[in-house]
């Protein structure tokens, strides 16, 4: 896999933390902080676009996700 190398300075408390998944998973450091980084990532995309489109919600009277959810249900 080709990409780019950082380098990730881990509390002394999130280190054996981090060990302990990759152990039970059997998957490596990076790919644990791999998938990590990529769901941190998505999620705050999500909240920029959702800030970007409450305005336009809030004008047709979708104020909650429960007022979604009952117009989709």
């Amino acid at each position: 896999m080709k990409g780019s190398t950082i380098t990730v300075r881990l509390d002394d408390d999130l280190a054996p933390i981090l060990d302990e998944v990759c152990r039970r998973s059997g998957r490596t450091r990076s790919e644990v902080m791999r998938t990590a980084l990529k769901r941190h990532l998505a999620q705050l995309r999500f909240e920029q676009l959702r800030q970007r489109a409450m305005p336009f919600a809030a004008a047709h009277g979708y104020l909650t996700d429960e007022d979604v959810f009952n117009h989709i249900s």
